[in-house]
Parts: structure tokens; sequence; C-alpha cells
């Protein structure tokens, strides 16, 4: 079976492109494609061919690639996959358009729905400069959106990091989706029956992951609680904190390590599509304090793992947190919940399954 792996771009190192690697290394003999490739700000693949499309020979290309996005489309779709029986695609956006050949089969891994374009004002919210041209663009995603919608009736299968990410695939593209939660090293992370007195959040500091909520509940209980991470609103929040917030800044991965491990808790305010950050604590045997929607709903069991505030007010996580407070946490079965769940061998397990039914069904109608 010859098999192609597709992504929107690899010119950037986030999430998605860290399941595209895994993908790439599962399947060391499949072709790699996406629209434009910077391999000094993406991925390691090593010495495996990419092939790009048109929009590789557009100078500047690759350092600007969103202002690309009306071109993405078309570009994925004048690829030539003719040749594969299976094709995977990792798509936040565009990837998913690519055309296969009638008996071939399409899976693919859906990190989100198109954004930008059904999500168009937080889009224009986070980049600035953008919302100068609102009236025009607009016009342009609106004859986008359309294409997408067209486009996303392509894949045979999508696969969906999370419950919330699945539901707006059905909601917007009128598709199903299999739930299967992306994995995380559980090997780098080392665990510890011995917890210290500290509380631990570790996030950018940008506003949507709320960490204001969490400073304000640690200054009203007078816990320690350390913060690691920077960003934007690092200047405020330390201007609103008392001396028992203690703020970090960027710490080393080892660092980071040592602080999961060892944290009485891990707390989270955001609300995420899925999130990692709870399944690292758990790895590290340490329980999560969470608020209580999005991704954590399919990674935590409460009382067990973890518990969840209802509301992101301070009042709603101080409830959590002294409830969590009242708990004999059985840190060994904390670590296990995200091995047996959450580690690369048991995402694949899950993958390898999917792609064979997927694949006997397709075999069975032609």
């Amino acid at each position: 079976m010859k098999i192609a792996l597709v992504h929107d771009y690899l010119t950037q190192k986030g999430g998605a492109e860290r399941v595209f690697e895994l993908l790439c290394k599962r399947f060391p003999e499949a072709d790699i494609f996406t629209s434009l490739y910077d391999p000094k700000a993406t991925i390691d693949l090593g010495e495996r061919i990419v092939n790009t499309t048109f929009l590789q020979k557009i100078p500047g290309a690759a350092k600007y690639f969103r202002m690309m996005a009306p071109l993405y489309f078309p570009a994925f779709r004048a690829l030539n996959l003719q040749e594969y029986d299976l094709i995977i695609s990792s798509s936040t956006s565009f990837a998913k358009a690519v055309q296969k050949k009638p008996n071939a089969r399409h899976i693919c891994f859906c990190h989100n729905v198109t954004r930008f374009l059904w999500d168009t004002q937080t889009y224009l919210r986070e980049y600035g400069d953008y919302r100068y041209f609102a009236p025009l663009i607009e016009k342009i995603f609106d004859m986008m959106r359309k294409v997408d919608l067209k486009y996303a009736q392509e894949p045979d299968l999508y696969i969906a990091n999370s419950s919330v990410v699945a539901r707006r695939i059905k909601e917007i593209y009128g598709k199903k989706a299999i739930v299967i939660n992306y994995p995380i090293d559980t090997s780098k992370f080392s665990f510890s029956q011995n917890k210290d007195e500290y509380y631990l959040a570790s996030a950018r500091m940008i506003s949507y992951k709320r960490l204001d909520i969490i400073v304000e509940a640690f200054n009203w209980l007078g816990w320690q609680l350390l913060i690691s991470g920077d960003g934007p609103e690092k200047e405020r929040l330390q201007s609103k904190a008392l001396d028992n917030v203690k703020f970090l800044g960027h710490v080393s991965d080892t660092k980071r390590t040592q602080l999961f491990s060892k944290a009485k808790s891990v707390i989270i305010a955001a609300l995420e599509d899925y999130g990692l950050v709870p399944v690292e604590a758990n790895a590290s045997g340490t329980p999560v304090v969470a608020y209580g929607a999005g991704g954590v709903l399919d990674t935590q069991i409460p009382g067990k793992t973890g518990v969840f505030f209802k509301r992101q007010t301070p009042e709603s996580l101080q409830g959590a947190l002294l409830e969590s407070r009242e708990i004999s946490w059985n840190y060994d079965s904390i670590r296990n919940h995200a091995v047996k769940n959450f580690s690369e061998q048991a995402f694949f397990n899950k993958v390898e399954q999917v792609i064979e039914q997927s694949c006997s069904t397709q075999k069975s109608f032609t």
C-alpha cells in the first residue's frame, strides 16, 4: 500500500506539526507533501524528501505564510496524488483539499476547523494588523468559506483530537469524526510520590490562559503558587500578585519536569480544545485542578486524576482547590492513567486500528 502524508504547511513548530512528526516516524516509507517548507523553522524530518506546491517558488512565502491564505486551496488541488492508496492529511485548514484516485482512502487528522474562516473575529483580534483591512478580508473569507465547506467533503474519515473539535467538525462540515486524543512522550516526565507544598501553573502568559484567575485565587488563599512561562501578560500579572506567588519565567525542560513531578497540583484555568498540560501533569503522577470544559473532559477523571471548577472565576477555583486538598490522591494511579491512555503507543494502537478498519471498508466496496 502506497501512503502519502500531507500537512498544511511546515513553516513552524506547534502541536499540529508535532503530531505530523509522529506520523512521519510511524510511516517511514510514506511520501511527504506540504504547501510550504522551511526546514529551519519546523520539525526535524531528517533526510526525508518533502514535496511542496507552487507556493514554494514565491519569494518570502514561507516567512509570510499567513498572507498566502487564498492560494492554499488551489495549491493543494494541484498536487498529483493519484498513485497513492492511502492519504493521511494533518490539517487545521487546507491539506484536507487534496484529490485522490477513486479507490484510495483519505483519512484526515483534523486539529480544528479552519479557524480564521469560522472564528474570524478571534482571528482578527489576535493578529491586530489585519483589523484595518477587515472589510476586504471578510469578502475574501466569505468566498473561502464556501470553498472550505466543499473541500471538507473530500476526506473519507476524520480523526479529531478531542470531543470539542469533533463537534465543530460535525456542526460546520457535517462530517462525523472519531476522537483519538493526541499523545505525549511519557518517558520525558519523571514520577514522584513525594509532593512539595507548592502549586504550579505552566502556560504562556496571554489573556485566554486566564492566569489572572489563578493569581487572584492564590492571593486570597495564601498558598504557594509557582508560575512558569512568559508572555505579554506577565507584567500585569506580577503587579497583582502577592508574595506567595512566584514567577519563574521560561524554564528548561529538565526544570519543568521537576516542577511537574513535585507539585501538589497543576492548575489550568483556560478553555482549551484539547490541552497537553493536564496530561503532562498526570504523567508526572500529579493531579490537576482545571476549568471543567473543553479538552479536560476527555482526559481527566474527576476525583481520580483531577478536580474541576465550573466557572472561570477566582471563587470557583478556590472551591476546587479546597476540594482537592481533602482528596487522598493515588499518585501511581494518576501516572498509570496517563501512560495507558496518552502514550505514543496507545495513540498508534488506536490509529492503526482505525486505518485498518477504514481501508477494509473501502476494499469491500471496490
